[in-house]
């Protein structure tokens, strides 16, 4: 990526600098004295002396005198070279300017109020400073660019991997809460552990695949949903009441997070079923323009800390994920009444234009 980034800037870099040059270079043909129409190259010559030291001074900071020193913390050195030269070119831009000087383009006598020559020379060095001091700007602008580029690129790539380990880690945790239900349909009713693992086979086709997208359509996801609550009605007893309800376009296209919703309905049957109480779970998906909202309430009947299945993995990678792929863009609310009789969970998700 960055790479690309460096390579799509290259051009545009270079067509500026020719520009910018190009303006320099024909900005001395102002100066120019024309004798019958004709430009006296000698007399251009010898102005093209101050772009051409400008352009000196200013490559020699750009390629060399700024990487070498001032992105390496050098920043003493770099003034004292930049000083050295900075004299250096001064004093061989004023020899060219007396060398090339030919009398018979002298100009006019000086005019009362004329400036001293000394301070065109002290304009050209100001100018100087000047073009060393935008060389650096440029040069350091750039890198702060691409610094830039490579530490976004840097947290994309650390934001994937961590959202792929959480996608390795939810697939054998949701199909150990799977099994573990099959299991414990096979102790007293084989014919209903026989269909479950059937819609076992359908869940798990949707894990495997789509789960590797990072986004997929809601209907897909809702499909997915109605086929894992259909296993696990197999398992609920008379004394568990179930309703759902989903508002939502039957071919929604609407982009979400796989599994995203899951780990909350895990957990409403984990903890919102008694075998011995009447219980009940209420679950309710919708969508509008704005946003995707999943709300479920159940009984609440929380496990023992010896029960493993209670220990709340699946919720910390929602949050997780939530974190990475919607930042600042959802809201989630969750607890217990008053009484703790009850637990809802509200999330709900803004819809990416």
């Amino acid at each position: 990526m960055k790479q690309t980034f460096t390579s799509a800037r290259r051009p545009l870099e270079i067509l500026i600098h020719i520009i910018g040059w190009g303006i320099m270079f024909g900005f001395p043909f102002f100066f120019v004295e024309r004798g019958n129409g004709n430009i006296n190259w000698m007399a251009y010559i010898r102005h093209l002396a101050v772009p051409l030291s400008f352009m000196i001074v200013f490559y020699a900071n750009y390629f060399f005198l700024v990487p070498r020193y001032l992105f390496q913390s050098q920043a003493k050195r770099y003034v004292i070279y930049n000083i050295i030269f900075l004299c250096v070119i001064g004093l061989l831009l004023h020899l060219w300017q007396s060398l090339t000087f030919d009398p018979s383009f002298a100009p006019r006598p000086k005019r009362p109020g004329m400036p001293p020559g000394w301070l065109f020379f002290l304009r050209d060095m100001l100018s100087l400073v000047f073009t060393i001091g935008l060389s650096a700007a440029i040069r350091m602008s750039a890198r702060w660019t691409q610094n830039e580029a490579a530490r976004k690129e840097a947290e994309r790539n650390r934001a994937e991997a961590e959202l792929k380990n959480l996608r390795n880690q939810l697939n054998p945790h949701f199909l150990l809460n799977t099994l573990n239900n099959i299991y414990a349909l096979i102790a007293f009713d084989s014919d209903k552990a026989q269909e479950a693992v059937q819609e076992l086979s359908k869940l798990l086709r949707y894990v495997l695949y789509d789960n590797q997208q990072m986004y997929v359509p809601l209907c897909k996801e809702v499909d997915f949903i109605r086929n894992y609550i259909e296993l696990m009605r197999i398992r609920l007893s008379a004394n568990v009441q179930m309703t759902t309800q989903f508002e939502i376009q039957p071919d929604s296209q609407t982009l979400i997070a796989p599994l995203i919703f899951i780990s909350l309905i895990e957990n409403a049957f984990k903890h919102g079923i008694s075998s011995t109480e009447p219980s009940f779970i209420s679950i309710h998906i919708s969508e509008n323009d704005k946003e995707v909202v999943c709300e479920i309430r159940n009984s609440n009947h929380p496990k023992t800390v010896e029960d493993k299945s209670g220990s709340g993995v699946g919720l910390e990678q929602v949050s997780r994920r939530l974190e990475i792929l919607y930042p600042g863009a959802y809201t989630w609310s969750k607890g217990s009444s008053e009484d703790e009789s009850v637990y809802e969970s509200r999330l709900s998700i803004k819809i990416k234009e």
